[in-house]
């Protein structure tokens, strides 16, 4: 704000170039509350440097202005600017228009409105979308008074045709060729109509019987008059306005009343009288506008308030009222809009300040026209009480339950029912309850037979305010009964018991048998229940087993019934199996997917049905990749979970979990002994994998250069770290293995040639890094400081 604030200011200096005539002189704290006013209330800038020039502003003034938080800026930040008037006006020199350049930063500027009461109507003069200004563009009104500066337009037609158009001087009169001077100012416009066509009628004929050429006088241009506006406005002073304006537009131009001033009592002074008094309330509540047009020289004094009230609570426009001396609690009543829906408006709390201590007022309705109301009174509107005064409710098995009147049609329990439109069919009749609140509002239960009360048998009940009538339903009172299905049925489940239901309806409801279904077995459990035993007889159930077929029943108990919370569980054909795939890829005549057409479907039957091998075909690399059952992933994750608890050194890498892993296999063996262990029975999505002869093997671990080297059975495991530039300096030689293509693996012996294949991989393990003893002893000493000092703070809180 501050930014916009200089720009302002600026931007005055700017207007102030021009000669404007000086009615009043602002101080430089007047100057800054005016920008700041104006910033809130949503005042063009235009606007705000026109009018601070015409109410006597100089660019003299603006310019110190802006010098003088130019230098307490400076006095805030330390710092001393060179030249910052000469630097201004020069820039001012180059282009009066170029004030964006300049900054000015005044955080101490701020408009602080949280300490001020919002009053009904005090906002009205700061909407900027509604100004009051005069319309130019209508008929120029048979009173208004001409004064100088009026431009007058005397139209001339029929015989004569001309038009004469003149500005009434500083002395009150227009010269009229062949006529000479005549006289306007003070005349209203019908007046000086009628006194023109008397002049003119010494020129022309405009006048009597025979009058040849009729006159009009409308005007044109209107001028500006000086206003005054005094009191408790936002900015007293002089201002400059249409002479169409009235007083609400002088008002706005001021800035509306300050925080101090009345809405009520605006008073409108011309030559030391009062002709007009202005009450905003009315305009706002009735549309009730003073038309008394401003003149040259009127004075606009606002008068502080006299009595301002709050209203709060169960109101309809809750907040601050101006009320005139000697208006009632009637009256503001009226101007917040009326009382609230919820409401109590039996009588009402005002807190009132007698001078020297609070007082509290209670005012009944009935004195709301007569009591007057002070400055600084605090009125508090209640809520009326929650709860009902006939209210009687019916729940439970009716066809229309909820809340009804307690009254000439509603007395008893029989009338309550006929009104909730009757009992249903479910409703349980022999015992029926009324909720009724006692006076000290405890509650009791009154019980009842409402077959009895119905039929006459008994005598009707009456009702009191708030009782609460429940008639049960049958199904309340007993546990809500089901059946279940499960199995291979389309929506297995739970579904409600409904009587006379069969065997087939469950299933009907359950979406029909799957495919994998056993129609020869299926079995109802059903529970049994014996309310009046006195012991146990340990037998908690039984179980019936049917066939079907085509839908019905055909083997079984003959016209089963399910009773509540039967179970039904539809079996799987033992003889059912979706077809599953394996499939076999590298050296075999056709390689891709097979169905498995066996349940012990085995190695060598896959590789007969994909035409057998190649001559190509490395058997002992081959390998059998396999996905990971439930059972199997919980044992690996068992033993990944050993390994990082032991830090062990084996690669944990090759213990991350995966949705497959390698089955190490000897598929020559499998091949050459069709049947045996060696011939793997294979489970749905294997893929059997035999790879084309590789003769190089792989050297990795921690060796100095992990390379790859061709196979050479004679060459030792030693031999072939050799040739990766040896064992690195924490290599573990004892514990190396070799991971061949088929997924196996063997230890290797240093000195051994025969453990090493084609296509193998030698791996040499890491060992693990130990601590230092030094950083053992510094953990432990550093352990050892820390509970020292916690048992000494503990002895120092217990003592």
């Amino acid at each position: 704000m501050s930014r916009k604030l200089l720009t302002l200011i600026l931007l005055f200096c700017a207007f102030a170039m021009v000669s404007v005539p000086v009615y009043a002189q602002m101080t430089d704290d007047a100057v800054i509350a005016y920008l700041k006013e104006g910033m809130a209330s949503g005042k063009s800038q235009k606007e705000m440097a026109a009018e601070l020039a015409s109410r006597g502003v100089t660019k003299e003034q603006a310019a110190r202005i802006k010098t003088k938080y130019e230098q307490d800026q400076t006095s805030k930040s330390g710092t001393t600017r060179v030249s910052g008037e000469q630097e201004r006006q020069r820039r001012m020199d180059k282009n009066a228009l170029e004030f964006q350049d300049l900054e000015l930063e005044v955080d101490s500027i701020e408009v602080d409105t949280t300490n001020v009461r919002k009053v009904y109507g005090r906002d009205i003069f700061k909407i900027k979308e509604f100004s009051f200004a005069p319309n130019v563009n209508l008929p120029t009104p048979v009173n208004y008074v001409l004064g100088a500066g009026d431009e007058v337009i005397i139209d001339i037609w029929g015989t004569n045709q001309t038009t004469i158009r003149k500005t009434i001087s500083p002395d009150g009169t227009i010269n009229i060729p062949d006529l000479g001077l005549v006289s306007l100012s003070g005349m209203t416009v019908k007046d000086a109509d009628s006194y023109l066509r008397k002049k003119l009628g010494q020129i022309y004929s405009v006048d009597g019987a025979d009058a040849k050429s009729e006159i009009k006088l409308t005007l044109g241009d209107i001028r500006t008059i000086q206003v005054n506006l005094m009191g408790e406005v936002a900015n007293p002073g002089t201002y400059f306005l249409s002479s169409l304006s009235t007083i609400y537009h002088a008002l706005y131009r001021a800035g509306g009343v300050s925080e101090l001033g009345s809405l009520r009592d605006i008073q409108l002074i011309r030559k030391g009288k009062k002709i007009a008094t202005v009450d905003i309330y009315q305009l706002i509540r009735n549309g009730k506008m003073d038309d008394t047009v401003l003149q040259e020289g009127d004075i606009i004094t606002v008068p502080s308030y006299k009595v301002i009230v709050d209203i709060s609570g169960s109101i309809k426009r809750p907040m601050a009222y101006e009320m005139k001396p000697g208006e009632t609690v009637a009256d503001l009543i009226e101007y917040a809009a009326g009382f609230a829906g919820d409401a109590y408006s039996d009588n009402i709390s005002i807190v009132r300040q007698n001078g020297r201590e609070y007082q509290i007022a209670t005012v009944s309705l009935s004195d709301y026209g007569t009591f007057t109301l002070m400055d600084g009174d605090a009125i508090t509107v209640g809520t009326m009480l929650d709860r009902f005064s006939n209210r009687v409710e019916i729940k439970g098995a009716v066809y229309r339950p909820g809340a009804y009147e307690l009254g000439d049609r509603i007395q008893t329990v029989s009338q309550l029912i006929a009104y909730a439109d009757g009992l249903k069919g479910d409703a349980f009749t022999n015992r029926a309850l009324i909720t009724r609140e006692r006076d000290d509002l405890t509650l009791e239960t009154i019980p009842f037979n409402v077959t009895a009360v119905l039929n006459g048998t008994a005598a009707d009940i009456k009702l009191a305010k708030n009782d609460v009538v429940y008639i049960p339903s049958i199904h309340d009172l007993k546990e809500v009964a089901s059946i279940s299905i499960e199995g291979e049925v389309a929506k297995p489940g739970s579904f409600d018991f409904a009587e006379n239901t069969s065997i087939e309806d469950a299933i009907i409801l359950a979406g029909g048998l799957l495919e994998s279904a056993s129609t020869v077995r299926i079995d109802v459990s059903r529970r049994i229940t014996n309310s009046t035993s006195e012991s146990p007889s340990g037998i908690y159930g039984e179980v019936f087993t049917f066939a079907f077929k085509d839908g019905y029943v055909i083997d079984g108990q003959p016209g089963f019934i399910l009773k509540p919370y039967d179970h039904i569980m539809v079996r799987k054909s033992p003889d059912y199996m979706p077809q599953q795939l394996v499939k076999v890829t590298g050296e075999v005549a056709f390689p891709g997917s097979y169905p498995m057409v066996k349940k012990e479907e085995r190695i060598s039957d896959l590789v007969a049905k994909a035409g057998g091998i190649t001559k190509w075909a490395y058997l002992r690399g081959a390998r059998l990749q396999r996905k990971i059952i439930g059972e199997e992933k919980t044992r690996m994750l068992s033993t990944k979970e050993f390994f990082d608890s032991a830090r062990d050194s084996v690669n944990m890498k090759r213990l991350d979990m995966d949705d497959r892993y390698f089955v190490g296999i000897d598929l020559a063996k499998a091949l050459a002994n069709p049947g045996s262990d060696a011939d793997l029975v294979l489970r749905e999505g294997d893929v059997l994998g035999i790879p084309e002869y590789i003769n190089t093997v792989k050297i990795s671990g921690n060796v100095m250069f992990p390379n790859t080297v061709t196979y050479d059975p004679d060459m030792t495991v030693r031999k072939y770290v050799t040739m990766a530039g040896g064992y690195g300096y924490r290599s573990q030689r004892s514990k190396a293995y070799v991971i061949y293509l088929n997924g196996t693996i063997e230890k290797a012996r240093r000195f051994s040639s025969k453990v090493v294949e084609p296509g193998c991989e030698i791996v040499i393990p890491e060992k693990p890094e130990k601590k230092s003893s030094l950083q053992d002893a510094l953990s432990i000493s550093s352990s050892v400081t820390s509970m020292a000092a916690m048992i000494a703070t503990l002895i120092s809180v217990l003592r």
